[in-house]
Order: structure tokens, then sequence, then C-alpha cells
């Protein structure tokens, strides 16, 4: 039986898709012993186990962490890393939990008994993660990375206290080998998009060419790269919708700023699957990402996609049939894609774009 934990609100975002995914994986095979998670999934309160956050978010109101976010991040994953660790009190054999969030709760389900402790790497090796968002930085001149060299620290002690480590892309896995994470500790995994994420049942061409970027609003995304190659598409009725939200004041005014020259630029935060309905061309503009959900979920749309080499979903392009796989932190290749497609639009079937193999296989 398994115990999981993530900070992460259940199915909110790209990690907590990834923990609901991982949830009910474990409960359809019969191994889930219970979860702890800032919010939990409606009926699983017998299960599922609440990590308080109230002191954590004033913190993040009042207190000066507020204007160093790496700092604010490294402290939220130790407090809810030490508020799992207190809270643990389930009996099971193992306990999953994500990197940069477990090593108190590894050392508390060692002393309780636990057999096996498993780590989820959604990124790729943490040092590969440190010189992608450096070249990000140096590149657009905006450092907005959530990794500072103390959860860097921390994450490699967990890479050594883990039994498994659970890798859902080559290219983390690949990562992982590459920094010295022992070959026998990797367990590769496959991830599926939700089930609402289909095409749509018609969809009616209007002579537009709409672009979509789903995720994290920053720099180590690659989005004022997108920005870049999109101001300068030749075309009279490109539209450009970025679904998210930022992380930092930097870049709430760079977007601001880019609508403000660029009518065609919208933010469009909430429900991404009508805008993905709507889309001709999905564009993953990252300096690093270990798999990235939202390719994935506009692959199962039947929008084609662009992708950068340090994207793990890479693997699922075929290149020139669903999308394109392009150098990473070059706008350039993203323009020139992006005028293919708008000449040679991509058609393809859906279905055929995710595997199928349960956890662990």
């Amino acid at each position: 039986m398994r115990v999981i934990a993530c900070r992460t609100p259940f199915g909110k975002g790209g990690l907590g898709q990834h923990f609901a995914f991982l949830v009910e994986e474990s409960r359809a095979s019969g191994e889930l012993a219970g979860y702890y998670a800032h919010t939990i999934k409606p009926g699983d309160e017998r299960i599922g186990h609440l990590v308080d956050f109230v002191k954590l978010t004033a913190l993040k109101r009042y207190s000066p962490l507020r204007f160093m976010p790496t700092w604010m991040g490294y402290v939220g994953e130790e407090v809810f890393d030490k508020r799992v660790a207190r809270q643990l009190d389930v009996r099971a054999d193992a306990f999953m939990g994500f990197v940069g969030k477990s090593l108190h709760t590894f050392g508390k389900a060692r002393a309780l008994g636990y057999t096996q402790l498993e780590l989820i790497a959604a990124n790729s090796h943490v040092r590969n993660v440190q010189r992608r968002h450096a070249e990000a930085a140096r590149q657009l001149g905006i450092r907005d990375t959530w990794l500072n060299d103390a959860l860097a620290r921390k994450t490699l002690r967990e890479y050594d206290a883990a039994d498994v480590i659970y890798t859902h892309s080559e290219y983390t896995r690949a990562s992982l080998i590459e920094g010295g994470v022992p070959e026998r500790k990797l367990k590769r995994t496959f991830l599926t998009a939700d089930p609402r994420f289909v095409p749509p049942v018609e969809r009616t061409p209007d002579g537009r060419f709409r672009i979509v970027y789903i995720g994290r609003i920053d720099a180590t995304k690659g989005v004022p790269l997108l920005i870049e190659a999109f101001t300068r598409l030749q075309h009279p009725d490109a539209e450009l919708t970025l679904v998210g939200g930022w992380a930092t004041s930097v870049m709430k005014r760079k977007v601001q700023e880019w609508i403000a020259r660029d009518p065609r630029i919208r933010l469009a935060p909430g429900d991404p699957v009508p805008v993905l309905h709507r889309a001709d061309i999905y564009v993953h503009p990252t300096y690093e990402d270990g798999f990235a959900y939202a390719p994935v979920e506009a692959l199962a749309c039947g929008v084609p996609v662009i992708v950068t080499e340090d994207t793990g979903m890479k693997e699922r392009v075929r290149e020139g049939e669903n999308g394109f796989v392009v150098p990473t932190g070059s706008w350039e290749a993203i323009l020139e894609r992006l005028e293919y497609v708008v000449k040679h639009p991509l058609t393809f079937d859906a279905g055929a774009c995710a595997p199928t193999p349960a956890m662990g296989e």
C-alpha cells in the first residue's frame, strides 16, 4: 500500500494533474492507503489529509520573503514537507513524494517502518534545471527561476534517499543518469491527458490563424521567445492567446506591455479547452520541462504542437505530422515553423498520440 503527498492542489495545473493521475492510478490498482495535499478530491475525506497553509500564506503577504520568490518557494516546500512528516500516521509499505518536498517525510516514513521511498521527478535532473534556467536568464535578461541552490541541494539528498525514482520522459530519465543517479533506481512511467481533452465536434474555419500557449507565463518557459516570433509572423489575421498567470511582477509588466503594443495578443486565464478547440497551433517554447502536460492536452484536442528540445513530451511529436521539435532558445526556429504551418496546416489522429501503459510499466 502507498501514501502520496503533493503540495499542489489536487488536479490543478501541471503538477496538480500529475499528482491526481498518480493518486487515481494507485487507487485503481488497490494500492492507495491515503494522500496528503493542500486540497483533496471531493468524497476523499476518509483517505485525503489536508495540509494547512495558513501561516505560509501570511509569510507570503507580510514577510520580506515576498520580495524573494526563490526563497519563498524553498520555504514553501520545506513547510509542506515538515508538516506532512508531522502529520504522517497512515500505515503503509511505500511513501511517494515529489522532488523538493519529500526529504523530511522520507525520514518519518522510515521511522514508521515504510519499506520503500518513492520520488517523482517532475523535472529533469535538478542541476540541468539550474543550467537551463540560467540560460533563459542570460538570453532574455529576466531571472524568474523558482529554483535556488538550497532547494537543489535538498533535491540531491532526496535522489540519494529514494529507493525508486519515477520518470515520465526519456529526457528526464537521461538527465538523471547523466547527473549520476543510479539507473537501477529509475522506473519509467507514462502520463496521459485528462479525458475531457478531446477534439471539438465541429470547427468552422474563419480565416484566422490562432496560436496558443498554456502554462506559467515566465522567462524559463520561453514566453518572450514566442512573443518575438509572433510579432514577426507575416499573417494579417494571426492572434496569440496566453492561458495562464505570471509568477513575478516583472512578467506581469512585460505581459501588459506586450498586449498594449499588439492587440492581437490576449490573456485568457481559465479553462484551456475552449481555447484549444479554436487553435491552429500550440507552442511550448520552454527552456526546461520534465514532461509538459499542456502540449499533450493540445495533441489530445487535435491541435499540432511546436515544442523545444528541452520538453520531455517531445518523444510524442511525429515531426511534420502532429508538430515539430525546435532548438531551445530560438525564436527564429519557432517563427520558421509557424510560417510553415500557416501554409501547410497539419492534421492527424489525436487518439494516436497518447501511450497507454500504466504507472510502473
